[in-house]
């Protein structure tokens, strides 16, 4: 049984147990979190939401809280003597998928 959920601006495929990286959400470690946004749910079959399924959620548990890899973001202008080098580490949030409500 697997579940696309939307959280952040993006979706993800989740089955039960599996541990993913998401955008930053405010929760404390080891807290449980609900996404509600469920736009699909494959259990014996797929169940497609317009724009979501009703009734249906997903509980996760969270793991970590952390920064990403950083980043190089390096500007250039040829023949003026620009330049500019920044570097961004993008924050998230590791969630344990625990259970899928459907």
């Amino acid at each position: 049984m697997y579940a696309i959920i939307a959280t952040g601006g993006k979706q993800y495929k989740v089955a039960e147990g599996d541990s993913i990286k998401i955008e930053k959400i405010n929760a404390e470690v080891g807290s449980e979190v609900v996404f509600d946004q469920v736009l699909a749910v494959s259990g014996d079959e797929l169940t497609i939401g317009c724009p979501t399924v009703d009734g249906a959620t997903v509980s996760a548990t969270v793991e970590k809280v952390g920064k990403g890899k950083k980043v190089i973001v390096y500007k250039y202008k040829r023949k003026t003597g620009y330049h500019k080098k920044n570097g961004h580490r993008q924050l998230y949030t590791q969630v344990k998928i625990e259970k899928i409500n459907a």
